[in-house]
């Protein structure tokens, strides 16, 4: 039996916990902050409001049936999932809102209503976004990134080009449909993956078959079901979590990871996994020479956006808002070019609105609701009570005036977060909310890697590292981590 010390308890530290532990190992699990789940934390408030920090959007669920029928569970047994009908709202301006439904045959007729013909077109763009979702989320989805021979699996090479993965998303959605809505509603699943879409693997239109065809779903009582049940999982086999855990130094020993000091007491380990902030454990926890990457390496990554989050929370419901609302309703491409080319406070920002007390009652006192709104912005930007409150003001003005709702004075609960928090929280590198973007040249075995170069029995895993941002790859990032842990303690057997 080795033990195994995991740092973090966010999606992929959970996932690898669970599955090292199923395997017999000692697995302890430190985490700096009070809860487990990383950015998926939740907190409740005095009066009576239950806030998921981060994750809102529940996709992919055929990753989460996965993982936990490796371990004897079916999803329904451990927590209960509500599909969203319509499964989001996008406003393109007063009185201009795109109601898009969970049901392909209504989703057909509206793409027909919008631009005739479109509905054949989309049925098209469906099967290709099928194939790369069954490809993409199959075996290639859990190669460690370790060697360009991954890339001559069979399925990839057979699909070389459908995965169109030297392509833009952009111009692949443009040679289908044209209408601008449309457009707009194809290409805002990539936003957060972290670039523009123009500069996006055309691969990732399967985030559309998964947004659109596999539907939007919602944790009964949020996210924090999702981490719970996983840290039920990851306990029954036998790990152990310990909160309130800060890991200050990784000491070395000849070639090997030898103990953690944590909270100033040490450690001993056989193997150590970083779940947490990958630049954070290298600048931070090694001494340079045991480091994978110069800090010159990761100035020159392009990393996904970070986020101005508030929390809020009305002493009266509103009627005529949805679980989730994108405002699209200023120019998409000027935002995403002061994210991601000329880095900036946008000047006519887009955000994001999440109502879980719409589908939840027990997220709100009765009669309130529960409100989680969301700007993304560019990673390292300065991060004042100022600029956030003047943009607090914009996103409440634009709410008011589309909902047709006063809601400034009904606030009865208000917390922002933003770059410095999600610095503070997970030691993030530049206050990134999503990790490093899924550009062409940060795909696969162009991340950094899971393994230290230089300590034999210190591993990586996360959304800094394969197979990328989101809550699903970071779900098998952890499991991808475990089985190269596991085959590493054999080979050193």
């Amino acid at each position: 039996m080795s033990k195994i010390a995991i740092i973090g308890s966010g999606f992929s530290g959970l996932s690898a916990a669970a599955y090292l532990a199923k395997e017999g190992h000692d697995v302890v699990v430190y985490e700096k902050n009070a809860l487990i789940g990383g950015r998926a934390r939740q907190f409740k408030t005095a009066n009576g409001y239950t806030f998921d920090m981060g994750p809102s959007w529940y996709w992919m669920p055929d990753v989460f049936e996965k993982f936990f029928a490796d371990f004897g569970y079916s999803v329904s047994d451990l927590y209960k999932l509500h599909l969203l009908n319509p499964s989001f709202d996008i406003v393109f301006g007063k009185d201009d809102k795109m109601s898009v439904p969970e049901n392909y045959d209504e989703l057909r007729a509206l793409f027909e209503t919008l631009e005739p013909g479109s509905a054949l077109k989309l049925d098209t763009f469906m099967a290709e976004a099928t194939y790369k979702y069954n490809v993409g989320m199959g075996d290639v989805i859990y190669q460690p990134g370790d060697s360009i021979t991954e890339l001559l699996l069979p399925e990839l090479i057979r699909g070389v080009f459908r995965l169109q993965v030297f392509s833009s998303f952009s111009k692949h959605v443009r040679s289908y449909f044209s209408h601008p809505k449309l457009i707009a509603l194809m290409e805002f699943p990539v936003l957060f993956l972290g670039a523009m879409p123009q500069d996006t693997p055309a691969l990732y239109s399967l985030m559309n078959y998964a947004g659109l065809k596999m539907g939007t779903w919602y944790p009964e009582n949020g996210f924090a079901s999702v981490t719970g049940a996983m840290q039920k999982v990851a306990e029954e086999c036998g790990a152990t979590f310990n909160t309130n855990a800060n890991v200050e130094k990784i000491n070395i020993t000849g070639n090997k990871a030898s103990s953690l000091i944590v909270n100033g007491e040490s450690i001993n380990v056989d193997v150590v996994l970083a779940s947490a902030d990958y630049h954070h454990v290298e600048s931070k926890l090694l001494e340079p020479k045991y480091r994978n990457y110069t800090e010159d390496y990761w100035s020159k990554k392009t990393f996904a956006p970070s986020s101005l989050i508030y929390y809020i929370g009305l002493n009266k419901r509103l009627d005529n808002i949805n679980h989730h609302t994108l405002f699209f309703d200023e120019d998409i491409t000027q935002h995403a070019i002061e994210i991601y080319k000329d880095p900036m406070w946008p000047n006519k920002p887009l955000f994001y609105v999440c109502c879980p007390s719409k589908t939840d009652e027990n997220v709100a006192p009765v009669g309130h609701e529960n409100l989680f709104l969301l700007m993304p912005v560019a990673p390292d930007l300065e991060d004042t009570e100022e600029i956030r409150e003047k943009y607090f003001q914009i996103m409440i003005a634009r709410m008011e005036e589309q909902f047709n709702v006063e809601i400034l004075s009904h606030i009865d609960y208000k917390q922002g977060y933003c770059v410095k928090d999600f610095i503070s929280d997970y030691n993030s590198y530049k206050g990134n909310a999503y990790g490093l973007a899924n550009t062409l040249m940060q795909t696969a075995i162009l991340k950094p890697k899971m393994r230290n170069k230089k300590v034999k029995n210190l591993f990586y895993t996360g959304q800094l590292t394969v197979p990328g941002p989101g809550v699903p790859p970071s779900l098998i990032s952890g499991k991808i981590a475990s089985i190269i842990i596991s085959s590493h303690i054999d080979s050193s057997k």
